[in-house]
C-alpha cells in the first residue's frame, strides 16, 4: 500500500531539516510517512544536519521573566495578534501573571493563554537572565534563566550569568551536558553515524561514531558548545566557566536553564506553503 505524502508532512520535515522539498518528499516516501525515520534518511544521505529540537515560532504574545538574587521564573503568555502583545495592559498581565488574566481577556477582547512556566533556584549564587527582542524590561520574544551555584562575588556571578543566558538564547542547547540528553536520542544519533560508516571495519566504525558523538555534543550540549563571547570561537562554555571562577573567587556550578521562545512548537498557518508543494506532495 502506497503512503500518501501530504503537503503538511513535507513542510514539517523541511522546517526541521532545511532540506529541499523534493528530497523531503522522497525521504517521507522511503520511510512510509514516518517523520523521525525521514529525518534520519536525509541525514544518512548527507542532505541534513543533526536533528534539531522542534522550535518553530508561530504564535504571538510575550515571554516574561522575573528574577531575584537566587530564584528566577519565566512564563509564556500567548495572544492572537502582535497588536495585543504591544498593549500596555497585556504587558502588565505578563508581569503580574495572576488573577488579572480573566479580567484582561474581557478588556482586550482576545483569547489569551498562560501556556507554560518554568523556574530555577540556587541555594547560593545567582540567577542569570536575558530577554531577546525585548519590548520593555523583562518582556520579549525569547526568555532565558540559568542557575549559577557559587559562593563567589554576587555582582560578578550575575554579570557572568547574563552572558551565559545570552549564549543559551542564541545557541539553543538541549541539555547542560550529555547526561541530560534523552538516551534514546543518543542511540538514534549513533545509528545515523554508524550507517554513514557502513562497510568499514568495526573498529573504524566505532571511532567514527565516537568522534561523531563529540561533534554532536558540541552542537546540543551547553557546556560543550563554543561560547559566543569568545571571538576566536575556540573556547567552550565549560572553559569560560573555569575562567570566570578566577574572577568570582570560588568554584561555579551551572545547575540548569530554562529557555522559552515565543510560540515554539505551535503550528499556525502562514502564507500558502501548501499550495507551493501541492504538486510535489500529491504524487505517489
Amino acid at each position: 500500500m502506497t503512503t500518501t505524502i501530504s503537503a503538511g508532512m513535507v513542510k514539517e520535515l523541511r522546517d526541521q531539516t532545511g532540506a529541499g522539498m523534493m528530497d523531503c518528499k522522497a525521504a517521507l516516501a522511503e520511510s512510509g510517512g514516518n517523520l523521525e525515520a525521514a529525518v534520519d534518511w536525509l541525514r544518512k544521505k548527507g542532505l541534513s544536519k543533526a536533528a534539531k529540537k522542534a522550535g518553530r515560532v508561530a504564535a504571538e504574545g510575550l515571554i516574561g521573566i522575573a528574577a531575584t538574587a537566587t530564584k528566577g521564573i519565566v512564563v509564556e503568555v500567548n495572544s492572537e495578534t502582535d497588536f495585543v502583545a504591544r498593549n500596555d495592559l497585556f504587558q502588565g498581565l505578563v508581569k503580574m501573571i495572576a488573577d488579572a488574566i480573566a479580567d484582561t481577556i474581557a478588556k482586550v477582547g482576545e483569547n489569551m493563554t498562560l501556556r507554560r512556566a518554568g523556574e530555577l533556584a540556587v541555594s547560593q549564587g545567582a540567577i542569570g537572565s536575558y530577554v531577546h527582542n525585548s519590548v520593555v524590561d523583562g518582556l520579549g520574544r525569547i526568555g532565558v534563566i540559568v542557575g549559577i551555584e557559587s559562593a563567589g562575588k554576587a555582582d560578578e556571578l550575575k554579570a557572568f550569568g547574563r552572558m551565559v543566558a545570552m549564549h543559551i538564547s542564541f545557541a539553543n542547547p538541549q541539555a547542560v551536558d550529555p547526561s541530560g540528553l534523552d538516551p534514546a536520542l543518543i542511540e538514534r544519533e549513533k545509528g545515523v553515524l554508524a550507517a554513514k560508516a557502513e562497510g568499514k571495519p568495526a573498529n573504524v566504525v566505532e571511532k567514527i561514531v565516537e568522534s561523531g558523538l563529540k561533534s554532536y555534543y558540541k552542537e546540543v550540549c551547553l557546556l560543550d558548545q563554543a561560547f559566543i563571547f569568545d571571538e576566536k570561537n575556540k573556547q567552550s562554555v565549560a572553559a569560560a566557566i573555569k575562567e570566570a571562577e578566577g574572577k568570582v573567587g570560588a568554584p561555579i556550578r551551572l545547575t540548569g536553564f530554562v529557555r522559552f521562545a515565543l510560540g515554539e512548537g505551535i503550528d499556525k498557518p502562514t502564507g500558502d506553503f501548501g499550495g507551493e508543494v501541492a504538486a510535489l506532495a500529491g504524487g505517489h
